[in-house]
């Protein structure tokens, strides 16, 4: 599994000009599986990120994992994490999970990320999104399962 992992001061997810979530301090998530990732990897990779040490502590030293802070998440998915643009221009997606497997595993990281932490919010998946956010630092990591 893939995640695009942004510090944020702020975020939301609209369709058709409709905010259907919204979070403050937190961390943004871009989030896709690809066609080898199942439980084992979705769990894996969120224990990674909720332990992330990435907001500042009292000495602006990023030190401060997610729940240190209180933060939130907005998981959003985004099979294009798996664009493959070795031949040419236009994307493939080969290398990106089926929607059905895609789903399982979205709902699967959201559902864990509601154990450890109190406000989680969503995209839709499968749904075209407007998607802005705030990043604080900025702060961006990408995380592929398959580094660690």
């Amino acid at each position: 599994m893939r995640a695009l992992i942004q510090r944020v001061s702020s975020a939301s997810v609209a369709i058709d000009g409709q905010k259907i979530s919204r979070i403050g301090t937190g961390l943004m998530i871009l989030l896709g599986a690809g066609s080898n990732d199942d439980e084992t990897t979705c769990a894996k990779l969120w224990n990674k990120v909720r332990k992330l040490r990435i907001f500042p502590d009292a000495d602006g030293k990023t030190n401060l994992d997610l729940a240190a802070v209180g933060g939130s998440v907005l998981i959003v998915s985004q099979f294009t994490l798996f664009a493959n643009c070795r031949k040419g221009n236009r994307p493939s997606f080969i290398e990106a999970a089926d929607p059905e497997t895609g789903n399982r595993l979205y709902e699967l990281f959201i559902s864990l990320a509601k154990k450890d932490i109190d406000d989680v919010q969503t995209g839709e998946f499968g749904a075209s999104m407007d998607v802005t956010l705030t990043n604080s630092g900025p702060f961006t990591i990408w995380l592929d399962t398959d580094d660690f």
